[in-house]
């Protein structure tokens, strides 16, 4: 009967150790999971309520089989998906080959890696509750945590659950983590975006925002305006404002206040000062940018200071490099080492 239970609710797919592009096999393994969201029922764009699910298991997972291990959520950023990020497609970084070559070399304590799916129609859920992209926030710290420990071989405490992402999954990051340190102790943001406000778009970016006028607008459209659009969908959501169920961006060729507001109410610093009490519970927080991603190395810089005003311990780094070309390197040698310390991996 509970297998009967699961098959209706999971397609577990079990990947081969060897992936594509003449890599070399992994030692751990790669799981892709469908995982049911509750919370992301009803979403008004139609986005998957099952959303695909990747999971690296160590190289000790499959041959010890009473050991439990501690789980790092990793969200992949704006734009990508999980099978970008797990070898699956082609992308600018492969997550498996980097935690297979540190667990192997004993840099790091095994751990699993766990990373939904979390692109959306409009590019990006940005990991928030919305009625229009769907409550990703409660997905990723209640369901999907609740599903994979009842799923597999965990440690099922706060103590030995870490949370990191990059880019918007950065910001996922800190906006999951400083509302739930009874669910994660542990958080690392890589180039995490949206901060700060202080994205000004130019007349030509409103007009091309104005231009897209049907979901299928959407995939022709430049980065930015994408981002707009997730914004609108994630932090201004509308039901009564079809097909894009979120307030107007642009209105006379202009912002809309009204939305711009909202949005960066839901940006990070803003609002920081209300979750210090939480932030101190935490065992660890890292965080780091590349010295030319900017305005988000500017803006690190000021959360690291907000942290040490009110002497919250912290790893903070602004090193050389850009958005991307230093993630699998900033994994490999600061972030699952960083797990490794923070966690309780017993």
């Amino acid at each position: 009967m509970k297998r009967k239970r699961l098959t209706a609710f999971l397609l577990v797919i079990l990947l081969t150790p060897v992936f594509a592009f003449g890599q070399s096999p992994l030692k751990g393994s790669v799981e892709r999971i469908k995982v049911h969201g509750k919370s992301l029922e009803g979403n008004l764009e139609g986005n998957p309520t099952d959303p695909d699910v990747s999971i690296y298991l160590p190289p000790s997972y499959k041959k010890e089989s009473k050991r439990r291990y501690p789980v790092v959520y990793l969200l992949h950023g704006f734009t990508d998906t999980d099978a970008q990020w797990y070898g699956l497609v082609k992308h600018w970084i492969n997550l498996p080959t980097i935690v297979d070559k540190v667990f192997t070399a004993g840099q790091a304590e095994e751990m699993i890696i766990v990373t939904p799916n979390a692109f959306t129609r409009s590019g990006g859920s940005y990991y928030s509750n919305s009625i229009t992209a769907g409550n990703w926030e409660d997905f990723v710290s209640k369901e999907l945590v609740t599903y994979i420990d009842q799923h597999y071989r965990t440690i099922a405490k706060a103590a030995s659950r870490g949370l990191a992402g990059h880019s918007m999954g950065g910001y996922g990051t800190i906006r999951i983590g400083e509302r739930h340190p009874e669910i994660f102790s542990s958080i690392y943001l890589l180039s995490p975006c949206c901060l700060a406000p202080g994205n000004p778009r130019s007349a030509e970016a409103l007009a091309r925002i104005e231009a897209v006028k049907t979901p299928e607008d959407i995939a022709k459209a430049d980065f930015m305006t994408k981002v707009a659009l997730a914004y609108a969908a994630a932090w201004s959501p509308n039901p009564l404002r079809p097909p894009f169920y979120a307030d107007p961006i642009v209105e006379n060729g202009k912002l809309n206040t009204a939305a711009e507001v909202k949005w960066n109410a839901n940006m990070s610093l803003p609002s920081i000062d209300q979750y210090i009490t939480n932030l101190k519970q935490m065992k660890g927080i890292g965080f780091d940018a590349g010295d030319r991603d900017q305005p988000i190395a500017a803006n690190i810089k000021i959360l690291h200071e907000i942290l040490d005003n009110y002497k919250i311990e912290h790893s903070y780094e602004e090193y050389q490099g850009d958005h991307i070309n230093k993630i699998g390197e900033r994994i490999e040698t600061k972030v699952l080492p960083f797990f490794s310390k923070t966690l309780v991996t017993k």
